[in-house]
């Protein structure tokens, strides 16, 4: 269910999957909903996500196998997460994630993401 009041769109997470979701985020946060759509541009859309804690349930192997990887910059410092033990301790950052690696690889990357809010 999405809500638009001019920029500013809010989608309610409950019963969504979390992939399905993040590329339409990925989508509004690129503003390509709009006439005036560039790919230089940063936009001006706010997206407003709620009950995200309420999203469709992820199947038992998807939490058992999916592994985030992060390097701290030294050698041999390579750290893995599993996707269930990140889910428990912030859900926001899963979905931040999933949305970060739909949007295009460029400097406008870290813009768009900051004009998404999260509430669990």
């Amino acid at each position: 269910m999405e809500k638009e009041n001019k920029n500013i769109i809010t989608i309610d997470a409950e019963g969504q999957s979390l992939g399905r979701m993040a590329s339409r985020i990925a989508i509004l946060l690129q503003d390509k909903q709009k006439a005036q759509y560039a790919p230089n541009k940063v936009g001006d859309t706010i997206v407003i996500i709620e009950n995200l804690s309420k999203i469709k349930p992820f199947k038992e192997t998807k939490l058992r196998t999916k592994i985030y990887y992060k390097h701290t910059g030294y050698i041999g410092h390579l750290r893995e997460t599993k996707l269930s033990d990140m889910w428990e301790k912030d859900p926001a950052r899963v979905l931040k994630i999933a949305v970060r690696g739909m949007l295009p690889k460029n400097k406008l990357r870290d813009k768009r993401l900051k004009r998404l809010e999260i509430h669990l």
